[in-house]
C-alpha cells in the first residue's frame, strides 16, 4: 500500500504504544511529528456498565440508522479530523490519520459508521488487539447516531469475547454513558488480564449478527437493543 509523505507511524511500533497504554497524537492536522501521550487517568467503559437510555434503546431497536461496520474506514477517520465548533483545530494529523489506515488494512483497527440512506451521519473508529479496542474518535451528524454506533460496538464486543473498551480521555458524553476513570496502572494491569485472542474477530461478531438476524427473522437492531437490556 503506497503512502505519500509523511509516512505512517510503523504498525509494529503503533501496536507496540498501545499495548504499553500509550498512544499518539498531533497538534495539529498538517504537523508531520506526534507525541506520545500516557493519561494519569484513564477512561474506560465496561462492557457491563453501559448505560442504555430509553430514548437509545429505541433509536437501535428500530434500526433508526443502518449500521455497518468497516464499511467506510477511510470516510469516518477523516469526518472525526474534520473542525468542529468547539475544537478547531483537530489532533488527527494527516500522519496519523495513514497510520491508522494502515492499521485498518491489517484488520488492526475498525469503524463502524451509521447511514441515513447514503448519508453517512455517524461513527467511530478505534485500535483492536488482543480482547481491547482503543476508541479513538466519534462523531454524529444526526441526533444519537454515535451513541447508537457506540453501542453497537459495545455489543459486538461482547459477542466475540472482548474485555476492555478504553475510552482514553473522559468526557461528560462518556460518563453519562457509564464510563468511569481509573489510575493508569490499573489500566495496564486491565491490558494484562485482556491478553490473548478474543473468541472471534469484530468483523466475525457483526457476520454472526446479520446471520442471527436473518435466521431469526428479526432486525439485526433488535438483537442489539435486546442483548444490551439483559445487562444494562
Amino acid at each position: 500500500m503506497h503512502f505519500p509523505y509523511p509516512a505512517p507511524i510503523p504498525a509494529e511500533m503503533l501496536l507496540l504504544a498501545y499495548r504499553s497504554g500509550i498512544f499518539p497524537m498531533a497538534d495539529r492536522r498538517d504537523d508531520p511529528e506526534v507525541f506520545w501521550v500516557e493519561p494519569r487517568q484513564r477512561a474506560i467503559l465496561p462492557l457491563e456498565r453501559f448505560h442504555l437510555s430509553r430514548s437509545l434503546r429505541k433509536a437501535i431497536r428500530q434500526d433508526r440508522f443502518t449500521v455497518t461496520l468497516d464499511c467506510d474506514f477511510t470516510a469516518v477517520i477523516a469526518t472525526c479530523a474534520q473542525p468542529r465548533e468547539d475544537r478547531p483545530e483537530s489532533w488527527i494529523s494527516d500522519r496519523i490519520m495513514a497510520s491508522y489506515r494502515q492499521l485498518h488494512e491489517l484488520a488492526h483497527a475498525h469503524s463502524i459508521e451509521c447511514w441515513d440512506g447514503e448519508e453517512l451521519v455517524g461513527g467511530l473508529y478505534g485500535v483492536a488487539f488482543d480482547r481491547v479496542f482503543c476508541g479513538e474518535s466519534m462523531f454524529s451528524r444526526r441526533t444519537d447516531a454515535s451513541k447508537v454506533a457506540l453501542g453497537w460496538l459495545v455489543a459486538l464486543m461482547r459477542r466475540a469475547g472482548y474485555r476492555m473498551l478504553d475510552c482514553q480521555f473522559m468526557t461528560e458524553h462518556l460518563r453519562s454513558l457509564g464510563a468511569l476513570e481509573i489510575e493508569q496502572k490499573q489500566y495496564l494491569e486491565g491490558l494484562a488480564h485482556a491478553s490473548g485472542d478474543p473468541a472471534m474477530s469484530l468483523p466475525d461478531a457483526y457476520a454472526a449478527l446479520l446471520r442471527e438476524a436473518e435466521t431469526t427473522h428479526s432486525s439485526s437492531g433488535k438483537l442489539i437493543a435486546q442483548s444490551l437490556t439483559q445487562t444494562s
